[in-house]
């Protein structure tokens, strides 16, 4: 049979684990552009009867051959293969099962409906701020996951990029709508949350759980990129600490103004500093990160690619959409639900914002750590808190500049100095690149003093002086 000629009409049976089906009398025309969403052997049979075998093979720029065995040559470009309607259903199905059914916390998934149900009947900002808490978790978690079934389609380099700019998506959201409302002070504490809960409860649970199970020895981790990150987190600290010292201790050339100044100019820097890590990381010296590239690809479940591009860009963008109307029912009610609670409202935004709203990363950080993939544990802990500090944070600063919003980087001097003291801790322990139970328990227990802390913190500013 002539490589070119053109074969319409035939049967295709799909079977590779999560596709099943067979669409009758598909037209072919190798001069289309759609292509077949399975990477599956293919059994076709032409118009007059003879059976021809093919297999697809994707190519990097996403064209797909399909080989005859009945024949020898070069393989024909069989594009513009169009599924029925039900087989296009079939796929839509499967994807949402995979994304929706494959959360750690599917079953917080209703809360998201009934935020949106108790904002259609006005019921009361407890519940709303309550559920919308709630249901941001699992969607968060999502987020994360789809990131990285996109990344799979776009290259190492691009990849990275992807999950350093969706990493914190969630906290970078719901920041941006606090930003619109004035909140200036939500912003500050609940980004400090998610820095302090990642170091200290997220790395303290996982190298606890860790040293229970592995106790015979302790627990190997690369020591290389955790003290760049404990480098980048300093650097962070002196980028806070400097506008909180400048204001306590009334030194400012111009009162308010100076310090609005220096953030600025300080967010600019540490924007800076962050692209740099990341060439740091994803090009220059990627050799250092191999120890946890390769603990990445022995997660089976992390290298199964369950969602098509189109797929991966259509949940991004969903997810997105939904999380941004639920950090939107969040913010609104934060304030009161503070009220209506009892809760102070920094309690709520460093302690119960941070947990909640992370909880999936969370888990995930623990299960690595309990499988001896401590890599990836301290990936996400320390590589997440370094995101919120060095890129979330600053970047929170200019677009608060560009909007003629007063953020800065001055989060007062009581939050700094827990900062502070919290950074010192972590690089202590990270120093050896061994890690163990007791480590674990010491770091947990410091974060119980920092939540007890700010139980009984009264926050100088109050939410009517920050808004603008």
């Amino acid at each position: 049979m002539d490589p070119t000629t053109h074969i319409s009409h035939f049967s295709i049976e799909v079977s590779d684990g999560s596709c099943n089906g067979t669409a009758n009398n598909v037209d072919v025309d190798p001069f289309m552009d759609d292509e077949f969403e399975c990477t599956v052997p293919l059994k076709a049979s032409s118009s007059n009867g003879q059976s021809i075998n093919h297999h697809k093979a994707s190519k990097p720029n996403g064209v797909s051959y399909y080989e005859d065995s009945s024949y020898s040559g070069k393989p024909h470009k069989a594009e513009g293969c169009n599924f029925y309607l039900a087989t296009e259903l079939y796929s839509v199905i499967v994807s949402s099962w995979c994304v929706l059914r494959g959360s750690k916390i599917w079953w917080l998934l209703p809360a998201v409906i009934a935020s949106l149900v108790v904002k259609a009947l006005n019921f009361s900002e407890a519940w709303l701020f309550s559920l919308s808490l709630l249901g941001i978790a699992p969607l968060a978690e999502r987020l994360g996951f789809v990131t990285e079934q996109l990344a799979v389609y776009t290259g190492a380099t691009v990849g990275g990029l992807l999950n350093a700019t969706f990493g914190n998506a969630t906290e970078m959201i719901i920041s941006l709508f606090a930003l619109q409302n004035g909140l200036i002070r939500v912003i500050q504490l609940s980004l400090l949350g998610s820095i302090l809960s990642n170091m200290l409860l997220v790395m303290g649970c996982a190298f606890f759980s860790g040293g229970l199970v592995h106790m015979q020895a302790d627990q190997k981790f690369n020591q290389t990129a955790a003290v760049v990150n404990s480098g980048l987190l300093l650097m962070a600290v002196m980028g806070l600490l400097l506008p909180a010292v400048l204001h306590s201790t009334h030194t400012e050339m111009q009162d308010f103004t100076s310090k609005l100044n220096l953030s600025r100019f300080s967010s600019c820097v540490m924007l800076i500093a962050y692209a740099s890590y990341l060439y740091f990381q994803l090009r220059s010296h990627r050799q250092l990160y191999d120890t946890q590239d390769d603990a990445d690809e022995s997660n089976e479940e992390s290298e199964e690619v369950t969602l098509s591009l189109k797929g991966s860009i259509i949940w991004l963008a969903g997810l997105t959409i939904v999380i941004s109307i639920l950090s939107n029912y969040l913010v609104d009610a934060i304030e009161e639900a503070s009220n209506s609670l009892s809760i102070p409202l920094a309690f709520i935004s460093v302690i119960i914002l941070p947990i909640v709203g992370n909880a999936a990363e969370h888990a995930s950080a623990i299960m690595f750590a309990v499988k001896d993939k401590l890599d990836i544990s301290v990936a996400v802990a320390i590589g997440s808190s370094t995101q919120i500090s060095m890129f979330v944070i600053p970047f929170c600063v200019v677009i608060g500049w560009i909007a003629g919003k007063p953020m800065d980087l001055d989060f007062h001097l009581f939050e700094t100095a827990t900062l502070f003291i919290t950074v010192i801790v972590v690089a202590f322990m990270l120093q050896e690149g061994k890690a163990n139970y007791f480590k674990g328990l010491m770091l947990v227990l410091c974060y119980l003093i920092v939540g007890a802390s700010f139980y009984v913190h009264s926050d100088s500013t109050s939410e009517e002086a920050g808004k603008t």
